[in-house]
């Protein structure tokens, strides 16, 4: 089936997910953010767009950019060019880095655009990782203090938003909402139940998902971060599934990103 050509924003703003192939990470270390955030203010100054927020994850990123110039493709393009052949050549590897496409929607209120701010904000929380306001990858400490790439600026001022404020807005969404929007999720999970634990004994050849409870804790964790990895199965739905509460799943998932760190093969004589 060709591709749908993608839709154009009447406001030229664009929510942007750009993930790793195969769900695989795309940053092992903190000098691979620093560079990801170099050829971002790369491109930004080549091609002259605004950006809004940004969250980098551990197999995908979030951006929220506006492109006057129509040169979304471009922008995308070449951001993951550079990239891809930076860590290629750093860890001696071939072939892609990204997914082939990345995927995009289309930003058209000023409600959904600052509440979309606030969702990308708390991405590290959503996967257990740690506070929004303590996370070093994101824009949320470009709004008060670090003015590195973000026009935060621009943002306080349509939303009409003090700094103070901007703060506010986002411990209100922690208070009442959660950590999960689905209004904001671009690829939203819809598999029930049964073919969620029909997936994970298949994928891991298990039997009994909630015997994984008994297992000991470093075994039980490993294999509740790995099963978390599948995109189809969301967070809430997991938990449930496995008989365990989202602490204990979150805790599990923050376990694996602090402890799953690259080694690089070396292999004598070759």
């Amino acid at each position: 089936m060709p591709r749908m050509k993608r839709q154009k924003s009447n406001t030229n703003v664009y929510h942007i997910i750009l993930r790793g192939i195969n769900q695989q990470e795309i940053f092992y270390d903190n000098i691979d953010r620093r560079k990801f955030l170099k050829v971002l203010k790369e491109t930004k100054e080549k091609y002259q767009y605004n950006l809004y927020a940004y969250v980098l994850m551990n197999n995908h990123i979030h951006l929220l950019i506006m492109d006057k110039e129509n040169n979304l493709s471009k922008i995308m393009q070449s951001l993951a060019t550079s990239y891809a052949l930076y860590f290629n050549k750093k860890y001696e590897r071939i072939g892609h880095v990204f997914h082939n496409r990345f995927k995009s929607k289309n930003v058209n209120t000023l409600s959904y655009f600052i509440n979309l701010i606030r969702y990308i904000h708390f991405n590290p929380v959503k996967a257990g990782l740690c506070e929004y306001s303590k996370y070093d990858w994101s824009s949320y400490q470009e709004y008060f203090k670090i003015k590195r790439l973000v026009d935060s600026e621009k943002v306080l001022k349509m939303a009409e938003m003090n700094k103070q404020d901007f703060r506010n807005f986002h411990e209100e969404y922690k208070k009442t909402k959660g950590f999960i929007l689905e209004d904001f999720e671009m690829e939203k999970k819809c598999i029930d139940d049964e073919t969620a634990i029909k997936m994970i004994k298949l994928k891991f050849n298990i039997d009994n998902l909630v015997a994984i409870q008994n297992l000991k804790v470093q075994e039980r964790d490993e294999i509740i971060a790995k099963i978390a990895e599948i995109e189809e199965i969301e967070r809430t739905q997991l938990a449930r599934i496995l008989g365990i509460n989202k602490r204990m799943l979150y805790r599990a998932i923050k376990k694996k990103s602090v402890t799953n760190e690259y080694v690089p093969k070396v292999t004598k004589g070759e």
